[in-house]
């Protein structure tokens, strides 16, 4: 259970000399929606944003550029497609799981990216659609071709980098048919490795991955595991077709890295250090760490997410833990321990949009963590993005004005 209130979290980073948040952006800042398109971001969180320069990093499966991106949201809540790149008000931090880098005036980068990779995810889209088109009538019969093509290509999110299939709007068609629920998810795997065949026939095997989300964790071949749908929780949504080394556990060294820059004068891992260069395991990440940087040059980090899933092995011997944002929240902790900072993770309920998710409402957190769990959530958000939003806005003024 959570150790502190949002209001002991804010008078403890009130007055915090050195930090750094580390945050996700869809189901913290933002209500999950079955169509991203139809996202929308609050003006008010922009500014605060801006407000806590140097100490704040986003750190997002999603993208910033391109007409599905996140620099399109600011520009639309701050009313002026000029204004963010003018005055600096772009979301910094990295994107795509960690391969897309930005600063606030939104110059972009990928670093480590090849142009024959590029090539191959800017074709990937309309492969997605089109084999979607193969395998959606067998298993939604009564369905007209018509919406089907429809439904297909409203799923295929066309992003820069890891262009992604969303199955919310499929699964609309069977809201109540968990088994017609978990057949598609089965289908969208098969198709993803697929692609991922595809991909190796050009001499890229080893370019790109699968991110589902939500997931179970890893299993023996260290594949993300489908999270099935039931009653109430619709389980995986999306796979993502990724960059290898595009991990947020990668990307929060990154940003660690530029941040110790900032203050100190020089990147301890090395200037030109990015997610495809680093490590791909937490314990290899956790020793570069503490290889290469001194402790008493650590911030404090506050880990923000949304997506942390636990549930029960079939065999009742254990735990399935997963979720996009596990993984670097469990190794932000592990930093704190290590170095002897209070580093903190908040949790964030995403269940409040339109996207069946568990909630915090009862407080037992079923399906997100367990008795066992080695990930200590901090702080809880049961009232979702609101409530994170109203809590993150109060840190950004009293940062100027401390409590």
């Amino acid at each position: 259970m959570p150790t502190l209130s949002p209001e002991q979290l804010l008078r403890e980073l009130a007055s915090s000399d050195d930090l750094l948040i580390v945050q996700d952006l869809d189901g913290v800042c933002m209500q999950l929606v079955k169509d991203p398109l139809t996202r929308r971001m609050d003006a008010a969180y922009v500014d605060a944003v801006a407000a806590m320069d140097g100490a704040f990093a986003v750190l997002t499966n999603g993208e910033h550029e391109g007409r599905r991106g996140v620099n399109r949201l600011v520009e639309q809540a701050l009313g002026d497609p000029d204004l963010p790149k003018q005055e600096g008000r772009y979301l910094p931090g990295l994107a795509a799981g960690g391969v897309q880098l930005q600063d606030r005036f939104g110059d972009l980068r990928h670093p480590g990216v090849s142009s024959a990779e590029m090539a191959f995810l800017a074709n990937a889209p309309v492969r997605m659609e089109a084999l979607l088109m193969e395998r959606l009538p067998a298993l939604l019969p009564g369905v007209r071709d018509e919406e089907l093509a429809e439904v297909a290509k409203a799923a295929v999110l066309d992003t820069q980098v890891s262009p992604t299939i969303n199955l919310n709007g499929i699964f609309a068609l069977v809201p109540d048919d968990v088994s017609c629920q978990q057949a598609l998810q089965t289908m969208l795997s098969e198709l993803m490795h697929q692609l991922l065949a595809e991909a190796t026939d050009q001499g890229l095997g080893k370019s790109f991955f699968l991110h589902v989300a939500p997931n179970l964790g890893r299993d023996a071949k260290g594949q993300e595991r489908i999270k099935p749908a039931e009653s109430g929780d619709v389980g995986t949504t999306d796979i993502q077709f990724m960059l290898t080394g595009s991990i947020k556990e990668a990307g929060l060294l990154v940003l660690l890295n530029q941040h110790i820059q900032r203050r100190w004068g020089e990147a301890p891992l090395g200037d030109a250090f990015n997610v495809r260069t680093a490590p791909h395991t937490p314990n290899a990440l956790l020793a570069l760490v503490k290889e290469r940087i001194p402790a008493n040059r650590m911030p404090l980090l506050v880990g923000v997410g949304d997506t942390v899933t636990s549930t029960a092995s079939a065999d009742g011997t254990g735990w399935l833990r997963g979720g996009s944002d596990r993984g670097f929240l469990n190794l932000l902790q592990d930093l704190g321990t290590w170095c002897g900072q209070p580093n903190r993770v908040v949790l964030v309920d995403s269940s409040h949009g339109e996207v069946d998710r568990p909630s915090h409402a009862d407080g037992s957190l079923q399906g997100i963590t367990d008795p066992d769990d080695p990930l200590q959530i901090d702080v809880l958000m049961p009232d979702g993005p609101q409530q994170y939003i109203a809590w993150f806005r109060q840190l950004s003024e009293h940062r100027s004005r401390p409590l």
